[in-house]
């Protein structure tokens, strides 16, 4: 849930309902500015009211990046609009031309985005495959065509395609194309 606090859009991120003893009870919730990315803890009393953000959800695509600037357009009404890397923060190393993403805004300006389950990449560089190497065995570095690195099996050689979760950077297994 959104919720506006102190005139700023943030992120539930965890909370927890407590009643100490004899005391008023209260919510102890985790936040995060969803502007900033500055996680905080806030308590709220049985008292405080909360105001829910109003947030609305676009999809748009991925169309080409420009310095520190990203160009997407609204595949609803094909509107373009800018991010800057600030605003992506880590998925800003994932954006691939054409790529579809739910963007959410707020007061008319993206504010977060949510990125596919899975990616395909190609491997452009890595170790030389072992011969011993077998499924359950360990992790090596292999850059990807977008210049990031990830753990991928021994037995995972150079000029693969490869799915990686952009949420987490990790492999999660050979590309079926």
């Amino acid at each position: 849930m959104v919720i506006v606090f102190e005139g700023q859009p943030c992120r539930i991120v965890d909370f927890r309902h407590h009643t100490p003893g004899n005391l008023r009870a209260m919510v102890q919730a985790k936040l995060k500015n969803i502007r900033t990315g500055a996680g905080f803890e806030h308590r709220f009393r049985a008292d405080d009211s909360v105001e829910r953000a109003s947030m609305e959800t676009h999809d748009l695509e991925f169309l080409y990046q420009g310095g520190d600037t990203y160009h997407f357009m609204n595949v609803e009404n094909y509107d373009q609009l800018e991010m800057d890397a600030e605003t992506l923060g880590d998925n800003a190393q994932w954006m691939v031309p054409n790529m579809r993403l739910q963007a959410e805004f707020y007061d008319g300006r993206p504010v977060a985005i949510t990125m596919p389950q899975a990616l395909t990449f190609e491997i452009v560089d890595t170790s030389p495959v072992m011969k011993t190497a077998t499924k359950t065995s360990s992790f090596k570095p292999a850059k990807l065509e977008n210049g990031v690195t990830i753990q991928v099996p021994e037995f995972i050689p150079s000029g693969v395609r490869v799915r990686v979760n952009p949420n987490t950077g990790e492999y999660l297994d050979r590309a079926k194309d």
